[in-house]
C-alpha cells in the first residue's frame, strides 16, 4: 500500500523516522519489520499536523505563544493551552489532508476485520529514551465512521495543547518548534484479553523475569486501572511461573454500539477464573524476549488476544524508563572538598 505526503503505512516506517511520525508510531513500524505481529494502520505524520498549524499561525501565533509561557504560572498556562486548543478543534483540515486521511482509512477497512480503528496521539518527543509523553495525550478507541476519525485527529492533534502536557514541556525546557504530532491510525481487536508486559520487574527491576498484567476485554480498562489485573511473573529465560495473582474481575472494557467502549459486568463464572492460559502466558514470554532483544533494552508493551481467532497481537512497545532512570542517576553529588564529603557520610556518628 502507497504511502502519501501526509500517511506511511506502519511498513513503511521505523524507529528512524520518529521524527516525522512520532515515538508509537516509529514503534509499531519497528514492530511489524521485526515480524512481530500488530492490527494493520497507518501514521498521519507530523507533515499533516505542520501543514494544519500553518493555516492556524497565519491567523495568530500558537508556538511562541506556548514558549512564552512561565512554567510556574499555572494559570496562564490553562488559559492559553484552552483557546490554542479550542482553535485546533474549530479549524478545518487542509482540503488535501483530509483528501488522504478519508482515502488510507478506506483502503484500511476493506481489508481489516473490523473497520472500527484506535485513533492513538504519536507525539514526536513521546517514548524517548529520557523522557515519555506517554499519557499525557489522548487515544479513540472504537471509532467507526470516516467523520468520526477526522474529528479525533483533529482532537489528538488539539491534545497536544492540554495543561498537562504544555506543562510538562514548559518544565523540561523542550523548544516548541521540536514538538509536533504525528497520529496512529490502527484497526481495533475485538480483544477477548488484553494487557501490559513489562520485560523486567515493575517493582523491584530485576532483569530475569517477565512480569503479565491482564483481563478480561479491552486493555483500557487495565491501563485505565478501573478492574485489577491478574498478574503473573515468568522467569524469562526458563518460563518457570513464580508468582500468579487471580483477581476477581468484576467489569470489562467491549466495544460501544455507537463507538468508543463501555464496561461491562463479567458474568460470575468467569470473574474469578484466569484469563490467560499457561500457554498463552508463554507465548507471551517469547514474545516479549524477542522485542527486548530487538530494542536492546527492556520494554513496556501493550497486547491482545483477539477474540475470534485466538491470535496474540502487539499494540504498542515503549522502553522502560523508571528503572532505567534510576540506574542513570549518579549514587552521589561530587563534593568540592573530599574532607567535607567524608564528614558528611561519617559526621552524623557519635
Amino acid at each position: 500500500m502507497p504511502g502519501t505526503q501526509h500517511v506511511s503505512w506502519f511498513a513503511q516506517i521505523s524507529l528512524a523516522d520518529r521524527p516525522h511520525v512520532g515515538g508509537k508510531g516509529g514503534s509499531l513500524g519497528e514492530l511489524e519489520r521485526a515480524g512481530i505481529a500488530v492490527p494493520p494502520g497507518f501514521v498521519v505524520r507530523t507533515a499533516a499536523f505542520e501543514r494544519f498549524l500553518a493555516s492556524l499561525e497565519r491567523e495568530a501565533p500558537v508556538r511562541s505563544l506556548i514558549e512564552a509561557l512561565d512554567p510556574h504560572d499555572l494559570e496562564a498556562m490553562e488559559r492559553a493551552a484552552s483557546r490554542v486548543r479550542a482553535r485546533l478543534l474549530a479549524a478545518p483540515l487542509p482540503a488535501q489532508v483530509r483528501e488522504e486521511l478519508l482515502a488510507a482509512h478506506a483502503q484500511l477497512a476493506s481489508t481489516a476485520a473490523t473497520h472500527a480503528v484506535a485513533v492513538r496521539s504519536s507525539a514526536t518527543t513521546e517514548d524517548a529514551s529520557d523522557a515519555s509523553f506517554a499519557g499525557l495525550q489522548d487515544t479513540y478507541l472504537w471509532v467507526r465512521t470516516p467523520e468520526q476519525l477526522l474529528e479525533k485527529v483533529r482532537s489528538c492533534w488539539a491534545s497536544l495543547y492540554s495543561l498537562e502536557s504544555v506543562s510538562y514541556r514548559r518544565r523540561r525546557g523542550f523548544p516548541e518548534q521540536a514538538v509536533a504530532m504525528a497520529v496512529v491510525v490502527q484497526s481495533m481487536v475485538d480483544a477477548r484479553t488484553a494487557g501490559v508486559m513489562f520485560t523486567r520487574s515493575p517493582l523491584t527491576g530485576d532483569r530475569s523475569v517477565i512480569t503479565i498484567e491482564a483481563a478480561w476485554g479491552l486493555g483500557s480498562a487495565v491501563v485505565g486501572g478501573e478492574v485489577t489485573p491478574d498478574r503473573w511473573v515468568i522467569a524469562k529465560i526458563t518460563g518457570e511461573i513464580s508468582v500468579r495473582e487471580i483477581s476477581a474481575k468484576t467489569i470489562e472494557h467491549v466495544p460501544a454500539a455507537g463507538g468508543g467502549v463501555e464496561a461491562v459486568q463479567v458474568e460470575e463464572g468467569r470473574r474469578g477464573a484466569p484469563c490467560l492460559s499457561d500457554e498463552e502466558l508463554q507465548a507471551l514470554r517469547e514474545v516479549g524476549r524477542r522485542i527486548e532483544r530487538h530494542y536492546g533494552r527492556p520494554q513496556d508493551i501493550e497486547w491482545a488476544i483477539a477474540r475470534h481467532n485466538g491470535q496474540l497481537l502487539l499494540l504498542q512497545s515503549r522502553p522502560e524508563t523508571v528503572w532505567a532512570a534510576k540506574e542513570s542517576a549518579p549514587v552521589a553529588r561530587p563534593a568540592q572538598d573530599p574532607l567535607a564529603h567524608v564528614m558528611s557520610i561519617f559526621g552524623g556518628r557519635r
